[in-house]
């Protein structure tokens, strides 16, 4: 099985633009249909239990320099990865960077009694 990295940039160790890692190449997400669902993937793919936010419109900049790789993601929210979810197929798309997704991730708390 095929299997895909995924990095945050623009932001912090737990917010920013996603990029993902393809046949060897960093690209974009495209933010059309990006929602809650699809951000907690990318989140857990990173390590972290959730989303918070799944910003759109290039809020962690464009990430002009590589190719869109992924447009119209539809992921449940329970996918291990980006690869388990629908999209409209590998280097597809009808946006520009300043459609770049990005994503916010929750930090997991413990509790202090």
């Amino acid at each position: 099985m095929k299997s895909v990295s995924v990095r945050l940039v623009g932001g912090s160790t737990r917010e920013g633009r996603v990029e993902i890692k393809y046949q060897g190449e960093w690209g974009t997400v495209c933010d059309d249909s990006w929602d809650m669902n699809d951000a907690t993937v990318v989140c857990r793919m990173l390590g972290f239990p959730a989303a918070l936010e799944a910003p759109t419109k290039a809020r962690y900049g464009r990430g002009s320099t590589h190719r869109i790789w992924l447009d119209e993601v539809h992921c449940t929210g329970k996918e291990k990865s980006l690869l388990d979810c629908r999209h409209s197929g590998w280097d597809v798309h009808n946006c520009n960077h300043h459609d770049d997704a990005g994503v916010v991730c929750e930090i997991q708390r413990k509790n202090s009694f």
